[in-house]
């Protein structure tokens, strides 16, 4: 089975140009698979039985892995079995009847607007590590990307004078606006901050750390911690946190779900659908507003 998972790995990676964290996720997933099948004394792709699946599927809940954790796998040996059908590795789809379990989208914690303005406002302009940090999270909180999309922005991925970024995905990319507060702030970053943290060499991404090296998810994640306290922000916030907000709070000013979908880099309208969960008030007014029958 591991030239099979091999093979749908290079697949991925060349015909459906997916992301390197997509084919990270899926191979895991499915050694895990292999290794479950290898205790069943499985070694062959073509040995799989749809007894077997159902059986990984059952090892899985008993072992107490959460129902986003067993669809997600569920997901993946469904597309490694319609990869091997396809390129005839295999004469039957025995994950056709495999189900993912019900599984209940949570709202995601957000910040208030109240909390996410003092979390903005925490860093000072005493130093270049201040003024980076500002634009850092201003940024953030502007465009709703990824923490792992921020630290990899590179400097031309930044039009300051039309205000937006370019965020990549593995080899899909989008524009994503910003507005005045972060622009201002990336402004006197770019103005001569950025430059003595990187001690005037050569480098490419657009935030660095202290020694003049791109910053690391681990010391972006410390520093939003640090503001969060000074910010008197009780809740245990993430950059994931400030991402969710930016969407809520989109939505809650009247953002249409598509223009947010697009925004976030969402491939399926329903993990944005979500934050339409926390506008049920307002929601109910401009119905009561505008429907003619309200």
């Amino acid at each position: 089975m591991e030239n099979e998972i091999r093979d749908f790995i290079s697949y991925l990676h060349e015909e459906k140009k997916t992301s390197v964290n997509t084919e990270l996720s899926y191979k895991r997933d499915l050694q895990k698979l292999q290794a479950f099948l290898r205790n069943q004394g499985i070694e062959e792709a073509g040995r799989i039985t749809e007894t077997s699946l159902n059986s990984y599927v059952l090892y899985l809940e008993k072992n107490q892995f959460a129902p986003a954790t067993v669809s997600r796998h569920i997901a993946a040996v469904k597309a490694f079995f319609h990869f091997m059908l396809r390129k005839g590795m295999v004469s039957e789809d025995m994950s056709e009847h495999l189900k993912a379990p019900r599984i209940e989208k949570k709202v995601p914690e957000v910040l208030t607007v109240d909390e996410a303005v003092r979390l903005l406002e925490q860093p000072g302009n005493n130093s270049p590590k201040d003024i980076r940090d500002k634009a850092m999270l201003e940024l953030l909180y502007a465009t709703g990307i990824r923490v792992s999309e921020l630290i990899s922005l590179r400097s031309s991925d930044l039009n300051l004078r039309l205000g937006y970024i370019i965020c990549r995905d593995g080899v899909k990319e989008r524009a994503v606006p910003f507005g005045n507060k972060a622009k201002e702030a990336l402004a006197c970053y770019l103005k001569g901050a950025r430059d003595q943290l990187t001690k005037g060499a050569a480098v490419d991404t657009l935030f660095v750390n202290c020694a003049g090296k791109p910053m690391s998810r681990q010391g972006f994640w410390k520093l939003i911690k640090i503001y969060a306290q000074k910010a008197g922000i009780e809740a245990d916030i993430t950059p994931h946190t400030l991402r969710h907000s930016f969407a809520a709070h989109l939505v809650q000013n009247g953002a249409d779900l598509h223009s947010v979908q697009e925004m976030m880099g969402h491939s399926d309208i329903s993990s944005t659908q979500v934050y339409a969960g926390r506008n049920g008030v307002q929601l109910r007014t401009v119905y009561q507003r505008t429907h003619p029958r309200s």
